[in-house]
């Protein structure tokens, strides 16, 4: 095992979007997100680097190039914790965001919420507190 001095670090995570100025609407205006850069092309973004409103943790959205598609997303989810889960889902409601499975705790312990983007890429909005680097303990 590496030491840690060497390990990776976790660095960003990035989504393709077929409407940058949708997704930045979305995650800057919705979730929270900070906008670290933003390229324009045409006079419309075309890429965004967001830096996440708690944390080091930085997301970057990307216009595919000109002729290509967004790609599938099957299989990829990404995680966002927020203390106040159940408010935090009314407010996004409000703003007119569908929240598709309200808040709910999970076998595990943690409780969970699930959306969309503008894109299709699912979200879990979730709180799981001190529980997040403990091993789980399911219940039945």
């Amino acid at each position: 095992m590496p030491k840690p001095a060497s390990g990776v670090e976790f660095n960003h995570a990035m989504l393709y979007s077929r409407d940058v100025a949708k997704s930045l609407e979305f995650y800057v205006d919705r979730i929270g997100f900070k906008v670290v850069e933003t390229f324009e092309w045409q006079k419309r973004p075309v890429y965004a680097r967001l830096k996440a409103p708690r944390g080091n943790g930085t997301l970057a959205l990307h216009h595919p190039e000109p002729g290509e598609s967004v790609p599938p997303s099957d299989g990829v989810r990404l995680y966002f914790e927020v203390k106040e889960l159940d408010k935090f889902c009314k407010k996004l409601e409000a703003a007119g965001v569908t929240i598709q499975k309200p808040p709910k705790l999970m076998p595990w312990g943690w409780m969970h919420a699930y959306l969309d983007d503008p894109d299709g890429h699912e979200i879990s909005l979730y709180w799981a507190g001190a529980k997040r680097f403990r091993k789980s303990k399911m219940r039945t």
